[in-house]
């Protein structure tokens, strides 16, 4: 014979309910105070509770917010640090991956404001505004950031934070000819970017492209991706012709290549259009044979 049903225990649990939704309540509205009450009663009741820990972690982080700016970059990266594990995985343990994630990006906002003034510092890409202002999401404070830094477009990391905020701002479209430029430039880093991105597009495009392309045991095949993306989409030529000439290597010839050879086919220009092949066969093999398997 089994026991009749707790009334009581039904109460408690709605009871801890109640109490943890008061501190989540008061953490989405970013009111200190009200968290830290709410944190106490739940405290007071249920002192073994597993929520306490990570609210209180998030209720800290509320209580100490320091609008002074960021002195140097050693003490950014002990700031950037302790946001990306401590205060992260008690956001994603309080709130779940997605809220968390969305409850954490004003701090990487107000922690991209405070270091405005460090410059860029190419031993250590991580520590700068940009990279903060795309983990708070704010894309056009991102693209200024990158702006300040010197010839960003010959730089890996600022380059690729520009793709990003450049891509978020206006999608695939306006973004063709920086994600030429940076896979010529550091085809790991745009590795990475694409995989974090998660575009349908790209990411189909990429699947076809490890599949289909044969980069004769080149560590850097991603630099060949663009020019091969002509070879299948030809439509891309003006958004493509638009990249800006980076350090001549053979990914970026290739690519240049094949915008003259879709320029000579329109015009009829036979003779033209043989030497040209010529020339994209002696560079490299595979993309000769890629262009050539669609004519």
């Amino acid at each position: 014979m089994t026991d009749p049903p707790q009334q009581l225990d039904i109460f408690a649990h709605s009871r801890d309910v109640m109490l943890r939704n008061d501190v989540l309540r008061a953490l989405e509205r970013r009111d200190a105070a009200s968290a830290r009450a709410a944190w106490r009663a739940l405290a007071a009741e249920i002192d073994a509770d597993l929520a306490l820990p990570p609210l209180d972690v998030l209720t800290r982080v509320l209580e100490q917010r320091d609008d002074s700016p960021v002195p140097d970059h050693d003490a950014l990266a002990r700031e950037r640090h302790a946001l990306a594990q401590e205060v992260a995985t008690a956001a994603r343990q309080a709130l779940g991956a997605e809220a968390g994630d969305t409850w954490l990006r004003p701090l990487w906002a107000a922690l991209a404001a405070r270091c405005e003034r460090l410059p860029f510092n190419p031993a250590r890409p991580d520590d700068h505004a940009a990279a903060l202002w795309l983990r708070g999401g704010d894309w056009d404070a991102a693209v200024q950031a990158v702006e300040r830094i010197e010839s960003w477009r010959r730089v890996p990391a600022p380059l690729a934070w520009m793709l990003e905020a450049r891509y978020r701002l206006g999608g695939l479209d306006e973004s063709w000819a920086l994600l030429a430029e940076l896979a010529w430039l550091a085809p790991g880093r745009l590795d990475a970017l694409l995989r974090h991105l998660r575009d349908p597009l790209l990411m189909r495009l990429h699947k076809r492209f490890d599949a289909a392309f044969d980069s004769d045991g080149q560590s850097n095949e991603l630099a060949w991706f663009v020019a091969w993306l002509l070879t299948q989409t030809p439509a891309l030529a003006p958004r493509l012709a638009l990249a800006q000439p980076a350090q001549h290597s053979d990914a970026e010839r290739g690519m240049r290549l094949l915008l003259e050879l879709l320029g000579l086919e329109r015009q009829g220009r036979h003779h033209d259009l043989v030497q040209r092949r010529r020339s994209l066969r002696e560079l490299h093999g595979p993309l000769y044979a890629a262009y050539m398997a669609t004519r």
